[in-house]
């Protein structure tokens, strides 16, 4: 299976320390982080990209309760449930990545139908923007219906 982030109205390509006037962050790209590896990024876009499109390889299996359990390289699995991060970083001169916040994409807020409908075309699509009510980057749990997810029939 294949989960397809779809995302839009990315923040700019720099943004003030939240909730203060202080200077905070410049030339700041998002990426979704490898499970277990907060330094492996897969596709980092930069803030100001008109959107931004990830596809992630994962498998998609039958558990015990009758659902549907995704496991990938970029599925994170912590108490609390299966899930994605979404990344946000400075990129400096020599192009290292320093994170300072995240977004998460839980799984366990997929409705269980669209999941199972995922499983069998092997598409699950995520649609978001990735700024807050702020004009900050998105950060924190994202729930619907600031995600939509759906399952789809790619070719």
């Amino acid at each position: 299976m294949q989960i397809h982030i779809e995302a839009s109205e990315l923040p700019g390509r720099s943004c003030a320390v939240a909730g203060t006037d202080v200077p905070g962050y410049d030339n700041i790209h998002v990426g979704v982080q490898r499970k277990d590896k907060p330094g492996e990024l897969l596709d980092l876009h930069p803030g100001d990209a008109p959107s931004a499109l990830w596809t992630l390889d994962c498998t998609a299996v039958s558990n015990a309760g009758g659902g549907v359990e995704v496991k990938g390289p970029y599925i994170q699995n912590r108490l609390g449930g299966r899930f994605i991060y979404l990344s946000w970083g400075n990129v400096d001169e020599s192009g290292a990545f320093t994170m300072f916040r995240r977004a998460k994409l839980m799984l366990g807020d997929v409705d269980p139908g669209v999941l199972e409908a995922a499983a069998r075309t092997g598409h699950l699509t995520a649609r978001l923007s990735l700024t807050d009510a702020k004009g900050q980057p998105l950060c924190a749990r994202v729930r619907p219906p600031h995600l939509q997810w759906t399952a789809t029939d790619r070719t």
